[in-house]
């Protein structure tokens, strides 16, 4: 018989998967292998095979990484459905042991991936198992399981997936969506802007010219006029785009007048927008500001919002089936948008809060793990 989620989730969280790009070279907890082998040793009890896709070759300092991929259905599917939620985990800053120690009190599991997204792992493969254990799934249908790999860094996983050949009629996308069907979400443009100045000593500060001087009215400028702009565009179901500036660099030492200065922007893009006109857009804001600011797009690939019609037949299945009756959008960026880029429609799916996500404490609560393996679970079961 197959185990409840919840036993599956503590297992997994006990597992460390971090995304290596958190940790330092060498980190025992980086890589999501562990997980990955887990899981196909419980495919394998189930009589499903597993095989897996190779996102990064072996190294020195990891076994390499690769896409799980586990298959349940008929030999030549009319239709295919993927699950398709990331094995990988961010870090902490601290990253102490007791992340991975799973805890369940008050209703609640804790730990780290307990809600981004190793919830939706553990909804997702109970599903799939309580299915194909029944001997009565699909007949004209495959249910394909991808454990993604990379997606809380620069979504390599999602990206060899949407380069293959494996398309599907629907992905549904795990993450903590508290059991809403998400059917658009942000994209995300991250920016460094720099600004040069003239060095000169503290004590004669006319002499030189400020770089952190000529930044902070950028920042302020970008922070207030810039931002109330993107409020008056809107998208019916994500609102507005929207500006961050999240890091700034500047100077060496009090005594010295600044010759450069730089800073790093998050800016969310909704459908319609292209990142080549938001750059060409601040360029243009800023210069009418006299302002001469350098503008890199720090992201080496795209990251464009995600858009799917709610109608389409599959997807309004599913949001029948949790009594959703609109569309709903999500603020977050994830692997969706790539799988839809690769011409896989996707909706994105889980239990669990967004605001969990990320946290030093984590958590989901086991009401809503229950609930969405319920739902998936059924929704698998009527599919033809």
């Amino acid at each position: 018989m197959v185990q409840g989620p919840e036993k599956l989730l503590q297992e997994l969280i006990a597992l460390p998967s971090v995304n290596p790009a958190f940790l330092p070279l060498g980190d025992g907890r980086a890589g999501e292998w562990r997980v990955a082998d887990f899981l196909t040793t419980r495919a394998a009890k189930a009589g499903l095979q597993a095989e897996f896709q190779s996102v990064f070759a072996p190294s020195q300092d990891h076994p390499g990484r690769a896409n799980l991929i586990v298959r349940f259905g008929p030999a030549k599917p009319k239709k295919r459905v993927l699950f398709a939620p990331h094995l990988d985990t961010v870090g902490s800053f601290e990253m102490p042991e007791d992340h991975f120690s799973p805890r369940l009190s008050g209703g609640r599991i804790h730990g780290r991936g307990a809600c981004d997204t190793k919830g939706s792992v553990a909804a997702m493969f109970t599903a799939l198992l309580r299915v194909a254990e029944s001997g009565g799934g699909p007949r004209q249908t495959e249910i394909v399981f991808v454990g993604l790999v990379d997606e809380e860094n620069a979504q390599e996983g999602s990206r060899s997936l949407a380069a293959s050949r494996l398309k599907a009629d629907l992905a549904v996308v795990g993450e903590p969506t508290g059991l809403s069907v998400v059917t658009a979400h942000k994209g995300d443009l991250w920016l460094k802007l720099v600004t040069l100045g003239k060095a000169a000593h503290g004590s004669r500060p006319e002499l030189g010219r400020n770089a952190v001087h000529a930044m902070a009215r950028a920042i302020d400028l970008l922070e207030t006029k810039y931002a109330r702009s993107l409020k008056r565009r809107k998208h019916p179901i994500m609102g507005s785009p929207t500006i961050n500036v999240g890091m700034v660099r500047g100077g060496t030492q009090p005594n010295i007048v600044p010759d450069r200065c730089e800073i790093q922007v998050d800016r969310r893009t909704i459908p319609g927008e292209t990142d080549a006109e938001v750059l060409r857009e601040i360029i243009i804001f800023l210069r009418n500001a006299d302002l001469d600011v350098k503008l890199i797009n720090s992201k080496e690939r795209p990251c464009l919002p995600m858009e799917t019609d709610p109608a389409t037949p599959l997807v309004r299945d599913l949001m029948n089936l949790v009594h959703q009756k609109k569309p709903v959008g999500a603020d977050f960026f994830c692997d969706a948008s790539i799988l839809s880029a690769g011409g896989t429609p996707c909706v994105v799916f889980g239990p669990g809060n967004i605001a969990q996500a990320h946290t030093q404490d984590e958590w989901i609560s086991v009401r809503s793990l229950e609930r969405a393996t319920d739902l998936l679970t059924s929704f698998l079961r009527s599919l033809p």
